[in-house]
């Protein structure tokens, strides 16, 4: 029988799964599609545009990265997940640094974006954002390495 500290450390590491590889998913559709496609944005309609943008593509991103976040922080502190070793650190390291990422990077392009079309811009904002993706990649890889150690012990 699972102890409660086992049960709770297995709920968190499958949010904590479920978090990073929706985010996976959304970072290289937007990679992919999203981020090249506003390029063919005209320019008067950019600004409207960029703004609905920003406004709809919180209501995605917003509560899993906060889930993302939390789960990892949980993920650090638990004594349970003692086990996961450094690992847990690495993964929250990365995630530090896709919110800096995040904050230096993409959103100054799109508050650049919502005054108007650049192509310029779109091109900045697609090549930076390959820092998110290959991070998210790899957290995505984490995570997963996280729930298989836990399977085998828990």
């Amino acid at each position: 029988m699972y102890s409660l500290g086992a049960a709770l450390i297995r709920l968190v590491l499958l949010m904590h799964l479920a978090a990073t590889l929706y985010m996976v998913g959304v970072i290289w559709m937007v990679q992919l599609a999203h981020y090249p496609l506003m390029a063919l944005v005209g320019a008067e309609q950019m600004e409207a545009w960029q703004l609905e943008n920003m406004r709809r593509t919180t209501w995605v991103v917003g509560p899993p990265m906060l889930v993302e976040a939390a789960t990892a922080a949980v993920l650090i502190i638990m004594d349970e997940a003692s086990y996961l070793g450094f690992i847990p650190w690495m993964g929250a390291a990365l995630l530090v640094l896709v919110w800096v990422s995040t904050a230096l990077l993409q959103v100054p392009a799109h508050d650049s974006l919502s005054r108007g079309l650049s192509v310029a811009t779109v091109s900045w904002l697609v090549s930076s954002n390959w820092i998110r993706t290959v991070l998210w990649s790899v957290r995505g890889g984490l995570a997963l390495y996280m729930v298989h150690l836990s399977w085998g012990r828990l």
